[in-house]
C-alpha cells in the first residue's frame, strides 16, 4: 500500500486525493442574497449533517487564493440561505450556476431556475427542488494559513424544510423518488443505485 504524507503535496495533490477518495458525496445547492439583492445561487459538495437537534447542516465553501466566494460573503453578511437537494431532475441547471459570473448576475437567472418565496426568511428558494431547507448562520470558522484562509465553514440551522408531496410518506423521504445525485472526482457524478440493509448491533 501506497502511504503519501500530505504536507509533500500540493494543494491540488490533495484536493485530488480527497475527492477521490472520500465518495460519493451529497450535493447542496445553495442560494443566497447579496447587499444589491442579486440572488445568487452555488452548488457545494463539501456538505452533510451537523446535528438532529437542532437541526444543523455544514457547507465547507472553498477559497481560490484566499478569495471568499460570492455565496460565502453572502451567507456572512445577511445570516440567512436556502439549501437545495441536486437530484437528477435539476442536476443539469445546478450545472450550469458553477459558472464563473460576476456577483451583479444571477446565476439563477443563467440557468432559467424559478424563484420561490420562504416562509421565514427573506432569501428565495428555486421550485426545481424536491427538498429544500431555509438556514439561519449558526457559526462560521475560517480554515488554512494565518495569512491566506483557504475555506469558510458554514453552520447552519434549518429552520423551515419543505418537501415534494409525492416523496414523502408519513415522517419518511423515498430515497428513489427523491432520486438524488452525488458527486464523484472530476466531471463525474453518480445516482442512487442498488441498496441493501445491515442491521445494527444492540
Amino acid at each position: 500500500m501506497l502511504s503519501i504524507d500530505p504536507y509533500t503535496n500540493t494543494e491540488r495533490e490533495n484536493y485530488k486525493f480527497l475527492i477521490g477518495s472520500i465518495i460519493p458525496r451529497p450535493i447542496a445547492f445553495v442560494t443566497t442574497l447579496s447587499e444589491d439583492g442579486v440572488l445568487n445561487g452555488a452548488p457545494f459538495s463539501y456538505f452533510n449533517i451537523v446535528s438532529a437537534n437542532p437541526p444543523m447542516i455544514s457547507l465547507s465553501i472553498q477559497r481560490g487564493g484566499g478569495r471568499q466566494k460570492d455565496t460565502a460573503k453572502n451567507i456572512l453578511k445577511k445570516k440567512e440561505f436556502v439549501v437545495h437537494i441536486v437530484d437528477e431532475q435539476n442536476v443539469e441547471k445546478v450545472n450550469k450556476t458553477a459558472a464563473s459570473l460576476p456577483p451583479d448576475e444571477s446565476e439563477i437567472e443563467l440557468a432559467e431556475f424559478t424563484r420561490t418565496e420562504s416562509m421565514k426568511i427573506s432569501v428565495p428558494g428555486v421550485e426545481q427542488a424536491k427538498i429544500r431547507m431555509e438556514c439561519i448562520l449558526e457559526h462560521s470558522l475560517e480554515f488554512g494559513d494565518k495569512d491566506l484562509p483557504g475555506c469558510d465553514l458554514i453552520i447552519g440551522k434549518v429552520i423551515q424544510f419543505h418537501i415534494e408531496n409525492d416523496i414523502y410518506d408519513n415522517g419518511r423521504i423515498d430515497p428513489k423518488g427523491l432520486a438524488a445525485v452525488s458527486r464523484l472526482a472530476g466531471a463525474n457524478y453518480a445516482k442512487v443505485g442498488q441498496t441493501f440493509e445491515i442491521e445494527r448491533p444492540k
